[in-house]
């Protein structure tokens, strides 16, 4: 971002044809009635009413001052203000104080941007921001038109016209998966819900269907392995295959195959607290989105069994965990090296998490979030699965140049329960060792129990190893973390030799292990994208050293004998400030 506050990455061709849409016919009205699609947070909103901004993780507090007049602390920050995140918040409280902010931001971002020859200046006119603006722009079109005059309306209507055009020309066009569906979706939205706007439905709508058709694997999957961006594409799909639909007008037989194949994928990443496994960058996503988008997406309620985007499922009573059983995608920007790593819920409570993408947070703590330290899973001290290029000043977001060459993993439903066997090589090159990883998750979901092995397992895994020993080489020091969720209260228990870990549900479990590693509590954080700062956390660590060829570790976490197997969960979640 420059001083001035405009957004890097906004092209020339971007440029020309924001300006050129000054001259595009205005649309007259709403062919369609509009509804909120939004989900937003009623607590933001009021918060938003008295002035006080948090959007992309970052806390601005201006009572009595537009938006448009902050000087904005990130990058972030401005793409998700300019992209009228904002508008969902206000929609949620629908209160006069709300509505009039939301119509106050609203046309004075008309009257700064978009009348006139202020058409397509300003930091917002990128195709996938001006598409996120667009469809709330529509979705909202009630709340924000209610009680204004004439004038108003015909302003509102030509803004709305001068960004379909914009997007007609950019649109198809548009670098990266995930931009690319937010401008098409919004440019299918507008042409069935705006009078003189159905040309453009169309092109459109087959552009989106070459994008799905190439980008979702048979299995449901996208290159960046990240469950939210998978969701996003699903939210997208199926409302402009709605969209299309009440207009009269013909689904591409690509979109509709395509939410059939991602549906499934999401179910398998869906925890029990409704929420998505925080993997690859991703979060878990508003509250009620993924099950808004999976009911939107209609068809058979089915889990796939064995992996799906390199994810596996197990599920038993109240419990549920995901585990990430795949290499990071390659040449993917801030992937994470989260190989063999697991979340876990019980019940709407989660349990063992990850920490998340620092991105919002800043360059060191997004650096910081994609190494494995910050993943429930096996490391090497001072070492990562999956490594950036060695040399040079790599930034935060660089794409892995080293990661694990085979991973595998095998699941199975057995007498005890749900059972996965994984493994994978990424510290072969580095240290001839693979990380060998065995869960069993019990049928009620009470009991899961792990063994983790760090060894030599291939020849020449082993020849190496025994070429460091020659060498001088230190023993290996290596640390299994279990990264607990800020809201679970831990204490080390049996002197030492066991963790307690309360839930808000009023469950316990206690973690207990083999006595091969040392135990430690330490500290932790938790990554919450809705939040200014990160979340302080706790994290269970066992450490140990790999003196010869190899050294396992087994473990477990159970609930407490004295914890009912059905609980009333009543306790409220904390609101995110």
């Amino acid at each position: 971002m420059t001083d001035s506050g405009r957004i890097t990455g906004i092209g020339a061709f971007d440029r020309l044809a924001a300006r050129l849409s000054r001259f595009a016919r205005p649309a007259r009205g709403f062919a369609l009635p509009p509804e909120p699609r939004g989900l937003g947070s009623f607590a933001r909103g009021r918060q938003l009413s008295g002035g006080t901004f948090l959007l992309a993780g970052a806390l601005v507090e201006a009572p009595g001052r537009a938006p448009w007049d902050i000087a904005p602390p990130t990058q972030a920050f401005v793409e998700a203000l300019h992209a009228f995140f904002w508008l969902d918040d206000l929609a949620a409280v629908a209160d006069l104080p709300a509505q009039a902010r939301a119509q106050e931001w609203t046309f004075d971002w008309i009257a700064r941007y978009a009348t006139g020859a202020r058409t397509g200046t300003g930091p917002g006119w990128r195709p996938d921001l001006t598409g996120a603006r667009l469809m709330r722009m529509i979705h909202h079109g009630p709340f924000l038109l209610e009680n204004r005059p004439g004038a108003d309306r015909a302003t509102y209507f030509a803004a709305l016209g001068a960004q379909t055009a914009f997007l007609a020309r950019r649109a198809p066009n548009v670098a990266g998966t995930g931009a690319r569906a937010v401008a098409l979706a919004a440019l299918i939205r507008a042409s069935v819900s705006l009078e003189r706007m159905g040309r453009h439905a169309a092109p459109a709508a087959d552009a989106l269907a070459r994008l799905a058709g190439h980008e979702v694997g048979p299995d449901g999957a996208i290159a960046s392995r990240n469950p939210e961006e998978l969701l996003d594409l699903l939210s997208l799909l199926t409302r402009s295959a709605e969209g299309l639909a009440e207009a009269g007008r013909p689904v591409p037989l690509p979109i509709t195959e395509a939410i059939a194949r991602i549906a499934p994928t999401l179910r398998l990443l869906r925890l029990a607290d409704g929420g998505l496994a925080r993997f690859q960058g991703g979060s878990a996503g508003a509250a009620g989105r993924l099950d808004r988008a999976l009911a939107d997406a209609g068809g058979a309620h089915k889990t796939p069994r064995g992996p799906a985007m390199g994810y596996l499922r197990l599920s038993g009573g109240r419990s549920t965990l995901v585990m990430d059983v795949a290499a990071p995608g390659r040449g993917i920007e801030g992937a994470h090296a989260s190989t063999l790593a697991f979340e876990m819920t019980s019940g709407r409570r989660p349990l063992i998490v990850n920490c998340g993408s620092g991105r919002t947070f800043g360059p060191e703590w997004e650096r910081a979030g994609r190494a494995t330290p910050l993943q429930s899973t096996l490391g090497v001290r001072g070492v990562s699965s999956s490594r950036l290029k060695r040399g040079g000043t790599p930034g935060p977001g660089t794409p892995f140049a080293e990661w694990p060459a085979q991973v595998w993993a095998q699941d199975e439903s057995t007498l005890d329960g749900a059972r996965v066997l994984a493994g994978h090589d990424g510290y072969g090159p580095t240290h001839g060792l693979s990380h060998l990883r065995e869960l069993v998750l019990s049928l009620d979901g009470r009991r899961l129990a792990g063994e983790d092995t760090l060894g030599a397992l291939t020849a020449d895994e082993r020849d190496l190893r025994d070429r460091l020993r020659a060498q001088g080489a230190p023993p290996v020091t290596f640390d299994i973390r279990f990264h607990l969720h800020p809201d679970v209260d831990a204490a080390l228990d049996l002197g030492g030799t066991a963790v307690s870990l309360a839930l808000k549900s009023g469950e316990i479990w206690i973690f207990r292990h083999d006595g091969v590693g040392r135990l430690a509590l330490e500290p932790s954080v938790y990554f919450d994208p809705a939040r200014p700062d990160p979340r302080p956390s706790r994290q269970i660590v066992l450490t140990a050293t790999v003196e010869d060829q190899a050294t396992q570790l087994g473990w477990t976490l159970a609930k407490a004998q004295d914890t009912p197997t059905a609980i009333r969960d009543i306790a409220p979640d904390e609101a995110p400030g």
